[in-house]
């Protein structure tokens, strides 16, 4: 089985083209293949598949085998993945998510490759049902939420994916490990949830680390971002347009007021290609 080896800004994936639908057990293959020791190590395994509503199809599985409705930086992968490879000749294709339906991308292209991509990542969900969120209300923004025996204010937003963000004077010293996986399975999301830890350092300059659900912490988020910003608009702190800064990068995120969708745009490398042997282990 062939694959490349893809990020943006260091949220790495293995993708996969060339099937009809996912395999058999695709969640004990993420399990293995995303495994960084005995694996080739990745925060996520990415299917491209067909579609009658768009170019493609994406699915994406998290490292620890549950499937994701939706990941911003990988996206970005599939969308180089298929203008690279001849699969595509626009650069304005469109990418089916299971999460945000079909969505419209800009490719960057620089000498016959994509090196960056913007996509309509679609109008943020803020009703606590369809995130989901057990809480009452229009919108929870800045609500008091326990984990592990701390107080935190969160915002939920959904970007086809759940998120809790928290606002923090210092994002980077943030113990990621101790608070994120208790937020992740905090009662309060039946789907559980990924969570940022964010520092408006200024109304257009957003400082973000993330715990992924079901990857836990990584280099960088595109829902996440896209939600941070939405959140930080949603408390007062932000304008609509503004850089998000990750541990791997910078991603621009703009929220229009025109047609209320979030806007991402970022880099994204293809890393290497390989092939996965029939036993299952590399080589």
């Amino acid at each position: 089985m062939r694959f490349a080896k893809m990020h943006g800004l260091g949220n790495d994936f293995i993708v996969i083209y060339g099937l009809s639908e996912v395999p058999e057990r695709a969640d004990e293959l993420a399990v293995r293949m995303c495994d960084r020791h005995f694996g080739v190590g990745a925060d996520g395994l990415v299917f491209i598949l067909p579609s009658e509503r768009a170019d493609c199809r994406m699915r994406i599985f998290n490292a620890d085998g549950s499937e994701a409705e939706q990941c911003g930086n990988a996206i970005r992968c599939v969308a180089k993945y298929i203008y690279d490879n001849g699969l595509v000749d626009t650069v304005e294709p469109r990418i089916e998510t299971a999460g945000a339906g079909v969505q419209q991308l800009s490719l960057k292209v620089t000498g016959g490759k994509v090196d960056a991509v913007r996509v309509n990542m679609g109008a943020p969900v803020l009703e606590p049902a369809k995130i989901p969120v057990k809480l009452d209300g229009e919108r929870l923004v800045n609500v008091p939420i326990e984990a592990a025996g701390r107080q935190f204010r969160m915002t939920a937003v959904s970007m086809g994916n759940p998120h809790c963000v928290i606002f923090v004077d210092d994002a980077e010293a943030v113990d990621l490990a101790q608070w994120g996986p208790s937020l992740e399975h905090h009662p309060l999301f039946p789907n559980r949830t990924n969570v940022e830890f964010v520092t408006v350092r200024t109304r257009s300059e957003l400082i973000m680390r993330v715990w992924e659900r079901g990857a836990g912490p990584t280099l960088a988020c595109g829902t996440g971002a896209c939600a941070s910003l939405v959140a930080a608009v949603l408390n007062g702190t932000a304008d609509r347009s503004a850089d998000v800064r990750l541990p791997g990068g910078t991603l621009r995120i703009e929220w229009d007021e025109r047609d209320g969708n979030v806007y991402m745009t970022g880099p994204v490398e293809t890393v290497f290609f390989g092939e996965w042997p029939s036993n299952g282990r590399t080589s």
